[in-house]
């Protein structure tokens, strides 16, 4: 193997982006990742003959279109589904309620559970687009870094005056956001039980909280500002599952010369003088490389891939103080047929089977479940996102045949009794009985199931406490917080080391973001570096 400029520990969906984007401005680089798929959470595997399975991420909303259009994401594969309806929700009394892709379709379905709801979703959906277009142009940019004061003053300036130039009540709303419960902000805009909860599970997806924990406002808009399939707020289903968008990002990867490596695990990261000088192998094999970048979060990077005594006590307690614990278990299922649902009954393809489907009635219901997960306990009455992505695309299962997705929450990855390993069977059972109130034909449907625990999520995926963020999304992990103050810019304090996964700026979700901003700062360094000592070593002419 030649030598390497760059070296990426694992190919995960923010790896890949930075991989393509420094190949791309000529810098020789390597990816290196332990399992012998691609796409890190972002992945599709055939865990049964014929079904094709998002096996841990499993919906595009949030990828960057710039990322797209940069990398010829869309040429090279990646293909969106846009959802429609984006979401089915039935309710104990027998009700549902459809959210469409028209919000004109969607006040129509509101209207039969309140005439005043309906009357404001439009303007609900136009100010969630406004603050989304306020937001999005801090995505791809760096936070700034504050222990250098004047640079911090001069970006939140900036921030500021696109802030005033706002509708004042947009602006009020904005700074709610940041610190207020989905129920706060729920109840400010709806009165209707049924869709103030149907709007409410965006908030709590992945998250540590339920509708009334302070900072699921914020969680909420998170899910809610992405445009990939063309709307903002709106997601869908990839073509061939989420590992065709690791597939596209490796195949842009490759054609700008980058080397991606699988099967090859990472355990420690070289360092001498100070300066991270490439990796070694559980192999012994050694990679060197001048700037290593680690899409592994913060504290596996910090605490696990780097020898003793390169980081110090102070920090050291830092990184370990990051809230990083999931909560959330996920089960793939592959199905005879079609569920039927009480609320909206058949069993051939229709609006109840495209959207994405809640089972969480009410905010109570929700909150609940949480409070059972705060203190150790699977909840009793889990909260359930669930998904049908054959519904889309028949080609992931065999002909007539149905995966779905069932993403379960709270189930928490620190239990006050128990072991993962032990329980998650028996809950998985108590999951399907759930989904059985409202489709009782489920339990005969399903011929193959995995589940995947917290504990599965952190072993299978190397996410640390099972946290699909890489570390909670509360206003205190955000922005120039994000991981920790100081290091929001992609940099540590290791020279030449570098972060570029969803423990960065802006977050979890398959965005890219991150990987494209660490790329961005990297070849700040890299070019300020080779204009500094007029090296040879210095990046062909391309694009950054």
């Amino acid at each position: 193997m030649k030598d390497s400029d760059v070296v990426i520990i694992g190919a995960g969906h923010n790896g890949l982006v930075t991989a393509a984007y420094l190949a791309r401005a000529g810098l020789r680089v390597t990816v290196l990742e332990r399992r012998e798929v691609l796409g890190g959470a972002c992945v599709t595997e055939e865990l049964w003959p014929g079904y094709r399975v998002s096996t841990a991420a499993y919906l595009c909303g949030l990828l960057q279109p710039r990322i797209i259009q940069d990398l010829s994401l869309d040429r090279l594969g990646y293909e969106i589904f846009p959802k429609d309806p984006a979401f089915f929700s039935p309710f104990p009394d027998g009700r549902c309620l459809f959210v469409w892709r028209d919000d004109d379709q969607t006040a129509a379905e509101i209207a039969k559970f309140s005439q005043r709801d309906a009357s404001r979703y439009k303007e609900y959906e136009a100010f969630l687009a406004r603050l989304g277009a306020f937001i999005e142009p801090w995505l791809l940019t760096s936070p700034p870094n504050v222990a250098q004061r004047w640079q911090a003053l001069w970006a939140l300036g900036q921030l500021g005056v696109r802030a005033i130039q706002l509708p004042s009540d947009d602006l009020v709303r904005i700074v709610r956001i940041a610190t207020q419960s989905s129920r706060d902000f729920l109840d400010s805009w709806f009165e209707s039980p049924q869709l103030k909860a149907s709007l409410a599970t965006d908030g709590v997806i992945g998250a540590q909280g339920g509708p009334s924990t302070l900072g699921t406002a914020y969680v909420l808009f998170h899910h809610c500002m992405g445009r990939a399939a063309g709307k903002w707020g709106l997601w869908g289903f990839v073509r061939g599952g989420m590992g065709s968008i690791a597939q596209a990002l490796a195949a842009s990867a490759r054609q700008q010369g980058a080397q991606i490596r699988t099967g090859v695990e990472v355990s420690q990261i070289l360092v001498k003088d100070g300066r991270a000088t490439g990796v070694v192998l559980t192999t012994g094999e050694e990679v060197p490389a001048g700037i290593v970048v680690s899409n592994a979060d913060p504290k596996r990077t910090f605490l696990r891939l780097l020898p003793q005594g390169v980081i110090d006590d102070s920090m050291r307690r830092e990184v370990e103080g990051i809230k990083m614990e999931g909560v959330a278990m996920k089960i793939n299922l592959a199905l005879e047929g079609l569920p039927d649902f009480t609320a909206c009954p058949g069993t051939a393809p229709g609006p109840q089977h495209r959207g994405t489907i809640h089972i969480g009635p009410t905010m109570d219901y929700i909150d609940q479940a949480w409070e059972d997960a705060r203190r150790g306990v699977p909840s009793t009455r889990p909260f359930l996102e669930i998904t049908i992505p054959t519904t889309y695309d028949a080609s992931l299962a065999p002909v007539g045949k149905h995966i779905m997705s069932v993403f379960t929450q709270f189930t928490p990855y620190a239990l006050a009794a128990g072991s993962w390993d032990d329980l998650k069977e028996s809950y998985a059972d108590h999951v399907i009985e759930t989904i059985a109130e409202y489709a009782p034909n489920i339990k005969n449907l399903i011929a193959h199931r995995q589940v995947l625990s917290p504990l599965d999520l952190e072993r299978d995926f190397s996410l640390t406490g099972g946290d699909i963020f890489q570390g909670a999304m509360t206003p205190d992990q955000l922005y120039f917080m994000r991981p920790l103050p100081g290091m929001a810019q992609y940099r540590t304090p290791i020279a030449g080391l570098y972060l570029c996964g969803a423990g960065t700026h802006p977050g979890g979700g398959v965005m890219g973001a991150s990987g494209h901003n660490a790329a961005r700062e990297i070849l700040k360094d890299w070019r300020r570096y080779s204009n500094a000592t007029s090296s040879n070593a210095s990046p062909r002419e391309g694009n950054s």
